[in-house]
């Protein structure tokens, strides 16, 4: 049972890894653009814009106040 205690106990750590590899990921072909200032404040822009939808998306989709 010991065994199996410490095989589940890894899978966190992997999870981790793995969200941090995709993060990466989408993070580096954006890079080039926060060059350029006019390019890095759109980005941001859509960052902030995509998140803001995607929390008022899902706060009318659960019904939050």
């Amino acid at each position: 049972m010991q065994n199996f205690w410490n095989t589940i106990s890894k899978y966190p750590i992997f999870l981790a890894g793995a969200l941090l590899s995709v993060f990466l990921g989408a993070i580096k072909p954006l890079l080039p653009f926060f060059k350029n200032p006019v390019t890095a404040i759109a980005l941001v822009g859509a960052f902030i814009g995509g998140f803001a939808f995607l929390a008022f998306t899902l706060r009318a989709m659960l019904g939050l106040q």
